[in-house]
């Protein structure tokens, strides 16, 4: 075995929050993930990330980036849900721009065309249905930004799960509609943006629709599960990640 492969696969016995807090740590781990494209209607090129287990797959997760864009700490959690035993897909709606400000993440955010992003996840959604084995299910999840993208990925797409972290959840019962399997949202009490008033309007759509959900509030603030934040909260996130965790292999077998 190589230096190399001696050293990722000892990355592999660190748990996630470590990995997640070094920019070492977490380049070293992304480098270890495959580059694959897709095409787009109207002929454009898209890319992502992809980790595989070195098993059997247990089903699938589109995972969907934060306003950072598709950084390696994104990436770095890709490889965890492979180690897990999924194949996992980090996608890029930045189109290959990562953020290290504030201001820079806010443009790029801002600069996002719906309509494109949303052909971008269902060319992706349906790139892991062809990609996999009969019967195998698929989960996307995604964080800030990407959170309410992975509700926006499941209501264009539908999937059997979908995890959302601290985004945006504003639905109507009709827009909900077309929602297949249950979702999973972890909030904290004291996020500015995504906050009660959201959460609950979103739980009375659901309610609204028949829909299934499953909400679960920590006493933390906006972006808690992400180890470079100034709001990290080692506690909750290693909670939430339990949770997450629990919900895929009910939900995906």
């Amino acid at each position: 075995m190589s230096d190399r492969r001696r050293f990722l696969k000892g990355l592999t016995s660190l748990p996630l929050a470590t990995v997640l807090a070094s920019p070492r740590l977490a380049a070293a781990v992304s480098a270890g993930l495959q580059e694959v494209e897709a095409k787009l209607s109207d002929g454009r090129t898209v890319k992502a990330a992809l980790a595989t287990p070195q098993g059997q797959t247990k089903g699938s997760i589109l995972l969907i980036h934060e306003w950072w864009g598709l950084n390696n700490q994104i990436k770095s959690v890709a490889s965890e849900f492979a180690d897990q035993g999924y194949k996992a897909l980090a996608v890029d709606l930045y189109r290959g721009h990562v953020a290290d400000t504030r201001a820079d993440a806010r443009a790029l955010m801002k600069a996002v065309d719906p309509m494109a992003a949303t052909e971008t996840l269902n060319v992706w959604v349906k790139w892991l249905r062809e990609d996999a084995r009969a019967g195998d299910k698929i989960a996307t999840i995604g964080w800030c930004f990407g959170g309410g993208w992975s509700l926006n990925a499941s209501l264009s797409s539908p999937v059997d799960a979908t995890i959302v972290y601290y985004g945006r959840v504003n639905k109507t019962a009709d827009e909900l509609g077309t929602l297949k399997g249950p979702v999973l949202g972890h909030y904290a009490t004291q996020d500015q943006w995504i906050n009660k008033e959201m959460v609950s309007g979103f739980e009375s759509a659901m309610d609204a629709a028949g829909k299934t959900y499953t909400s679960h509030w920590y006493d933390a603030q906006h972006a808690f599960a992400n180890p470079t934040s100034a709001r990290y909260d080692g506690e909750d996130a290693a909670l939430a990640w339990r949770r997450t965790l629990d919900f895929l292999k009910q939900q995906l077998g």
